[in-house]
């Protein structure tokens, strides 16, 4: 059949002349391109052939406009498939009581070109046939590598679509998702026909639909740790369409260990679970051998104030109102005023571990080879004990390695009263600041995140990690007790601290105790002692010994910081002849002595024949334990494998003897 020219077929109400662009012109011979009287089975169809030949030409088209009757056997009788960018936005009317929307700019620019196509009832059962086409642009048209990027072009297929949400559950970020398909689809970075915003669309809206049953599930999962173990705490929050908004929950041995480590803890919500999209809070102490303590958990569907101050609420209610002295958390405004709201009285500073974890991020790029020996130096000044040695200490490392004008650099610098030792001096911190706990706190939190799931799954996983993480502590603290304490000087305050205190914290003592050897001092007038390095000549530290109130202060303030005797009071100690530090400076939680659990955790039984019972699992689990922690792969292969195992034995009735007699009830 000859094919007619392009054109208008004598259409009166018609948009203006039609004029055909050269790309069309030179592909007249392609069926793919659209000509009067080309004919069609259905209307979609023809939209289907012209949305083809406008991606190969750079745009992009919608439906726009039908023409035709309801009556019966009429129908639609003529349809209008448009350019991407015809019509003109209409001017919103201005409202001075209306809330201030946004400005959004619009693409349409008044494009004329256009397919239109007209019934044809009578022509054999090709009921469509194209009336009017117009390939002409009044703007650019985008190159092949653009015009995927176009809307109507972006599409997640069924296959797709379920392996994105297969990601989703795993835990795995978008960047990862979309590396991922790139490489199965074996296509270059960024040339997938969907971008990173439509994954992320994706998911949320799954997760919409989804969220009321997680909401039920989770709540439920709570319900039951409760009725399980009555001193498990939680609360909640819901939204307008009464699904989960905010969750909070602690267990009843993390509440134990803040009464004794609650002293400084680390708010971290630098994590959020993908899988769920929420932002993570993780409250951590440091107990009295060094090692992380979980607190509690949050989860927040929105980092704002308003949920960071219900956060705060609740994990005060949870530890009996109780505030810790000091807070570290990451760089945040709508945390840093929720913490000066509802914690006046505690001092607010920032983790230097939550901080350094973006400087790669930060610096890499600026100081390439240069970043290792950048990182060293702020290390350096970080300790530093004078403020004014670490004010101009940062001005030369500024200088050296050119970061004038760099905005974190600026940054860090403005806040350095919050993180800088030097200013935070006086200030308990339990250690959490220092890099050994940093770096305890950051393995501690990645074992928690590798068990992101759903949520209920997260919260049962939280308690396996935890649970495990507390009984490894505990081998730890045996094999460490079994060891021989060995005393590195001659020292009675020595032997004394040695016997109070824990490994941990006497082998901090220790080392103060062997530096203190090396420091002279000098009797000022009363009370006042001064004590430096026998090699200096000025400088060093001022301490002050009251006798009757057996009172120590330093002007290094480290045992305020870290509530370990400083070298320079210990030398003033071991010179008056001191056998024993005072009381008032062995701090309870330094001590040995650990907070015995409730009865709850115990789960002590009435009858001796089930005490013993107990007392064969207990034994197995230690051996578990100890096993265990001879490697990070026997820790990962015991964690899932107890996980298991522990799903199982919750799912078991709950049957307890009630009498002496035998007779067992089933709850």
């Amino acid at each position: 059949m000859e094919r007619p020219s392009s054109g208008e077929e004598g259409e009166g109400d018609s948009p203006n002349e039609t004029r055909i662009s050269p790309e069309t012109a030179a592909a007249e011979a392609d069926d793919s391109v659209p000509y009067i009287g080309q004919r069609f089975l259905t209307h979609e169809a023809a939209y289907e052939l012209y949305s083809g030949f406008a991606k190969q030409c750079g745009f992009s088209i919608r439906r726009h406009r039908t023409e035709g009757k309801d009556g019966v056997g009429k129908g639609l009788t003529r349809r209008y498939f448009v350019c991407h960018r015809a019509g003109n936005t209409p001017a919103k009317p201005f409202d001075d009581g209306a809330k201030q929307q946004r400005n959004r700019k619009s693409s349409r620019c008044g494009c004329q070109a256009y397919l239109r196509i007209g019934r044809d009832a009578g022509a054999g059962g090709l009921e469509w046939r194209v009336t009017g086409f117009s390939n002409y642009h009044n703007h650019e048209l985008l190159r092949q590598d653009e015009v995927r990027f176009l809307p109507a072009y972006r599409v997640i297929s069924e296959s797709d679509r379920d392996r994105i949400l297969v990601f989703a559950k795993s835990g795995i970020t978008v960047q990862q998702m979309m590396r991922i398909m790139e490489l199965e689809k074996c296509v270059q970075p960024g040339s997938l026909p969907f971008t990173e915003k439509d994954v992320r669309n994706l998911i949320q809206s799954f997760r919409r639909f989804e969220q009321e049953e997680e909401s039920v599930d989770l709540l439920q999962m709570c319900r039951n740790v409760k009725e399980k173990d009555p001193n498990f705490k939680y609360d909640f929050t819901k939204d307008a369409n009464n699904c989960v908004e905010n969750i909070a929950w602690s267990y009843a041995s993390s509440i134990q260990s803040y009464e004794v480590f609650g002293d400084a803890v680390v708010f971290d919500t630098t994590h959020r679970l993908t899988s769920i999209d929420m932002t993570l809070g993780i409250w951590i102490g440091m107990n009295n051998h060094g090692m992380p303590c979980f607190l509690s958990c949050v989860l927040l569907r929105e980092g704002n104030l308003q949920s960071f101050t219900w956060a705060l609420q609740v994990f005060l209610n949870f530890m009996n109102r109780k505030a810790p002295q000091t807070i570290l958390t990451d760089q945040n405004m709508y945390l840093k005023e929720a913490v000066q709201k509802e914690l006046p009285n505690t001092k607010h500073a920032l983790s230097i571990g939550l901080i350094a974890s973006r400087f790669l991020s930060w610096f890499n790029a600026v100081l390439g080879r240069h970043y290792n020996d950048w990182e060293n130096e702020f290390y350096r000044l970080h300790n530093m004990e004078s403020t004014m040695d670490f004010d101009l200490g940062w001005s030369d490392m500024v200088s050296c390695y050119g970061l004038h004008g760099n905005r974190h650099i600026a940054s860090l610098f403005a806040s350095r009263k919050l993180w800088a030792s030097p200013y935070l001096r006086g200030h308990f911190l339990a250690g959490l600041a220092a890099l050994p706990g940093i770096s305890k706190i950051k393995d501690f939190i990645q074992r928690l995140l590798s068990a992101q799931t759903c949520l209920s799954c997260f919260i049962e996983q939280v308690a396996v990690v935890v649970d495990y993480k507390d009984q490894a502590g505990e081998q730890q603290i045996v094999q460490q007790n079994s060891e021989n304490t060995i005393l590195k000087t001659a020292a009675p305050v020595e032997g004394h601290a040695a016997a109070v205190f824990t490994p941990y914290a006497f082998y901090k003592l220790q080392d103060e105790l062997v530096e203190a050897a090396h420091y002279a001092y000098f009797h000022l007038e009363g009370n006042a002692f001064l004590v430096r390095h026998h090699t200096k000549t000025d400088g060093g530290c001022n301490v002050t010994w009251n006798q009757k109130e057996e009172l120590l202060s330093c002007s290094c303030q480290m045992f305020e910081s870290s509530g370990i005797l400083c070298r320079h009071a210990l030398r003033v100690l071991t010179t008056l002849n001191y056998s024993q530090i005072p009381d008032h400076y062995l701090p309870v939680r330094w001590h040995r002595t650990q907070p015995q659990p409730s009865k709850s955790l115990i789960g002590a039984p009435d009858h001796g024949r089930s005490y013993e019972r107990v007392k064969a699992l207990q034994s197995m689990v230690s051996v578990l334990v100890s096993e265990a922690g001879k490697s990070e792969e026997r820790m990962d292969l015991a964690t899932q494998e107890v996980s298991v195992l522990l799903s199982r034995i919750r799912q078991q009735p709950v049957v307890a003897n009630v009498s002496g007699d035998g007779v067992r009830q089933q709850r």
